[in-house]
């Protein structure tokens, strides 16, 4: 009789959360926390994925922070009553990649911000974005938890992007200084992605030539 394959607890991030599933050729394909039973958890099944998975098959599945990325290996269960979700179970702890997964850069542009529900839409201003999330300041009498859905909206140069959003954190600012800023994370389709890529790498080279600028003469 074979060993049972073993199944680990793993603190996971709230629901909705992005998730981005490693494949066998190493692209990771898009899905998204549905749900958490125990030490197991639903994901949807991601229209991107053209290779086959068999019940027992192992993979990384991985959610980005602010300053690096949760991987976990997990084994597929089943999918359930429902085909569009699979069911996983962790193999093993989770570690941290530190290792951005995206450049991050980019400040200034206004952010609209509108929360899941009947709430009325609220105002921040970027503070950085990536292909992951972005961080933005609030006025300190906003109301955001953490797991909220968000869709923010911003103008990045050349086009508007719409961001279906999980909060990641709100955090204080410093001392003296007003507001909070609040943290989300997306999975942006490739549309999306493109235009945040071309944003940041703009500012990137306008950062750079301001440096430039500013430096000491040397003559």
């Amino acid at each position: 009789m074979g060993a049972r394959a073993r199944s680990e607890t793993v603190a996971l991030p709230g629901k909705g959360t992005p998730l981005f599933l490693v494949t066998a050729e190493e692209a990771s394909v898009t899905s998204r926390l549905e749900s958490v039973d125990g030490d197991t958890f639903n994901v949807m099944r991601p229209a991107g994925l053209t290779e086959q998975l068999e019940e027992g098959a192992e993979l990384d599945i991985f959610w980005t922070t602010p300053n690096s990325r949760v991987v976990v290996t997990c084994r597929l269960l089943d999918s359930g009553e429902d085909p569009s979700h699979w069911r996983f179970a962790p193999t093993g702890p989770a570690r941290s990649d530190n290792r951005r997964q995206f450049p991050r850069g980019g400040a200034g542009a206004a952010v609209r911000l509108m929360a899941a529900g009947d709430g009325g839409p609220a105002a921040g201003a970027l503070l950085d974005i990536s292909e992951g999330g972005l961080r933005c300041w609030i006025d300190p009498s906003l109301s955001f938890a953490q797991g909220d859905r968000v869709r923010a909206t911003l103008w990045l140069g050349t086009g508007e992007v719409e961001l279906d959003s999980v909060v990641h954190a709100v955090r204080e600012t410093r001392p003296g200084d007003l507001g909070r800023h609040l943290i989300l994370t997306f999975a942006p389709d490739d549309k999306a992605a493109n235009l945040i890529r071309q944003y940041v790498k703009a500012w990137e080279i306008g950062e750079r030539r301001r440096e430039l600028r500013e430096r000491p003469s040397t003559a």
